[in-house]
């Protein structure tokens, strides 16, 4: 587990890890408490981190493998059921969306830990965007 003041962990040959990520996934999503933010959709951003089990970090002979899919974490799947949360219903929380998609990805045994940032974009007329970070780790 990686303590609070150090980065995420990416790509390490030593912690035979490497990093999958999602940048600016953009969708329409039904989230928020207020009675006008249940009348229609507000854009959201996702962002995701992965670290996943990498066998061929510590072993370099092993490191490209099978050129296949079902060896590795599939980002349009996770891209797929970030989706599929948004398009289940409406979400009360940022906080809450951020905590569906991390545990969706710690579904995948590889993934060792998953940081997920979920912002709202057109809430405050002087901001770019508002939100939160979760980093989970696999027990």
């Amino acid at each position: 587990m990686t303590p609070p003041d150090r980065p995420h962990p990416r790509a390490s040959a030593a912690a035979g890890l490497r990093h999958v990520f999602l940048r600016n996934l953009i969708l329409d999503a039904h989230i928020g408490i207020y009675a006008h933010e249940h009348r229609g959709t507000q854009r959201v951003r996702v962002n995701i981190d992965l670290a996943v089990t990498d066998e061929g970090a510590t072993d370099p002979a092993h490191a490209v493998g099978a050129d296949t899919i079902h060896r590795v974490v599939d980002y349009e799947r996770v891209a797929n059921n970030v989706r599929a949360l948004i398009a289940a219903g409406h979400v009360k929380l940022v906080e809450t969306l951020a905590e569906q998609v991390a545990r969706s990805c710690l579904d995948d045994p590889r993934v060792m830990s998953a940081r997920v940032r979920v912002e709202k974009l057109d809430i405050l007329a002087d901001a770019e965007s508002v939100g939160v970070e979760v980093e989970r780790h696999r027990a």
